[in-house]
């Protein structure tokens, strides 16, 4: 049977909201279609960092799957790829995307995590886990200016979260795309989540009532266009 592969690419707020609103979580966990899935969850851009860990351990417990993490600055396992093939979806969590994809490859994660993909497991996250899917993505992983960093490349294009809630991203972002920097993609501001199937850009959804989606893209004078996507409203 053909495989159909997903990616939620989420814009923020995922694992964070202060209202314990889980409905973009629930909407990746229903990506399986399974009743109880193993979600691995993948902490690397904020050095594993245990209360973030923690949010992840409380969040996907209530919504029925069965978490687990995958450590890189504690002991971390033997047998990455048959570690991480014991799992039916992936998650990443936001950070430092350029310190995140460096360990990586160090360990060999990146073609592990490309590997799944390709396979059919979902994969999604939000921030640096976000962005570390696409060509290219807009990071602040360095101080100073926003920046543009290559990425996993699973899906083509570019990505830019936290569109709406940090002032520089959005005019970056339109400058990036529009000197070809980094090439045409999707923005989501928190509380919105991507839905890409098979390579392909299939929806936007959304935890908050306002929260929107865009595609940027270059225009034929040499500025950027920018497109607004209503998403669709979850449960």
């Amino acid at each position: 049977m053909p495989v159909t592969r997903h990616l939620l690419a989420m814009g923020g707020a995922f694992l964070a909201d202060p209202d314990q609103n889980l409905k973009l979580e629930r909407f990746f966990v229903s990506l399986t279609r399974l009743a109880a899935p193993r979600v691995l969850f993948i902490p690397t851009a904020s050095g594993d960092h245990e209360a973030y860990t923690l949010r992840f351990w409380q969040a996907f417990g209530r919504l029925g799957a069965r978490p687990e993490v995958l450590p890189l600055f504690r002991r971390t396992p033997q047998d990455l790829p048959g570690f991480v093939a014991d799992f039916d979806a992936i998650a990443v969590g936001g950070g430092n995307t350029r310190s995140m994809l460096a360990v990586w490859r160090d360990w060999g994660l990146d073609t592990v995590l490309r590997d799944a993909y390709a396979r059919g497991i979902p994969v999604g996250g939000s921030s640096a886990g976000s962005i570390c899917w696409f060509e290219r993505g807009i990071t602040d992983s360095i101080a100073g200016p926003l920046t543009a960093l290559d990425c996993l490349g699973v899906v083509a294009g570019s990505n830019c979260p936290h569109y709406d809630s940090e002032a520089d991203r959005r005019p970056t972002y339109q400058r990036m795309v529009a000197s070809g920097e980094v090439p045409p993609g999707h923005a989501a501001d928190d509380g919105c989540g991507l839905h890409y199937v098979d390579g392909q850009f299939h929806e936007a959804v959304r935890s908050k009532p306002k929260a929107m989606a865009w595609r940027v893209e270059r225009a034929a004078d040499g500025t950027a266009s920018e497109t607004p996507i209503t998403p669709r409203d979850l449960d």
